[in-house]
């Protein structure tokens, strides 16, 4: 049975707003997360609306509201090719952000898509481990992990009907991909849920029918992959603008609440 989860969505008027929320996320979590325990370990992902998020936490005020010499950055998947391609996820993230921002390259731990998929996935567990101070069977534990959604339902690179699904003792795996005819590195399910903060960034019409079928529809994550993203903690965070929300029940002041059973 799925773990019983309360969805908060929050519906903005402009992709520009979604993204303002979602930079104010990543600031105060960092900062939060600073403050609690000394470091902020965050897991992006690519896409468009995280670029833009990217953009203003390039830009004051985000700039110097941000703990950066205390985050360690992580990416929640990647693709099987080098960080120069421009369908590469640490590309973009470097060309909106990294490049901008006091954020010390030791921290930033980029998953290594030009390596054999198997080893990319082998090394990034290795360093994720090292960075948590990992023993035995223990997993990692991320202060905020920023997830997409496909508009096939996928999420991270856990894409439907795909071995990655059932993955459940491994922080890291690659993931052959048949419906792109590509692999993929990503972090697993079991560790994205254990995420203390977890949230969806999702924009656009090609998205409406999608996402209230993994909010509202029956439990199928074979065939939607995001719904298998239940956080241990109970609350899962989604950032929607109008067109993606079109579908879901009408959200109070901006505001809407599903339990997921």
């Amino acid at each position: 049975m799925p773990r019983a989860v309360t969805a908060i969505y929050t519906v903005f008027s402009t992709a520009a707003a979604t993204a303002e929320a979602a930079a104010k996320l990543f600031a105060d979590t960092a900062n939060e997360a600073v403050t609690n325990r000394g470091r902020a370990r965050i897991a992006i992902s690519g896409g468009s609306t995280p670029k833009n998020m990217f953009k203003l936490l390039a830009a004051e005020p985000f700039l110097s509201e941000v703990p950066w010499a205390k985050i360690d950055l992580f990416w929640v998947d990647e693709r099987c090719v080098p960080p120069t391609d421009a369908d590469s996820n640490y590309k973009m993230t470097n060309e909106a952000l990294l490049s901008h921002v006091p954020l010390p390259a030791e921290q930033i731990h980029r998953m290594e898509g030009e390596l054999e998929p198997e080893v990319a996935a082998s090394r990034y567990e290795s360093q994720i481990r090292i960075a948590f101070r990992l023993e035995g069977a223990e997993t990692p534990t991320f202060d905020l992990i920023l997830l997409g959604m496909g508009d096939d339902g996928h999420t991270a690179s856990l894409f439907p009907h795909t071995e990655g699904l059932d993955e459940l003792s491994r922080i890291v795996i690659a993931n052959h991909v048949p419906q792109k005819d590509t692999w993929r590195i990503t972090l697993t399910w079991p560790v994205i849920n254990q995420g203390r903060k977890v949230a969806f960034l999702i924009e656009g019409a090609a998205k409406t029918d999608v996402l209230a079928a993994v909010l509202t529809g029956p439990y199928q994550p074979d065939t939607y992959p995001s719904q298998i993203i239940r956080p241990a903690s109970g609350k899962l965070t989604l950032l929607l603008d109008t067109a993606a929300a079109a579908k879901l029940p009408p959200a109070v002041d901006g505001t809407g609440t599903l339990n997921l059973s």
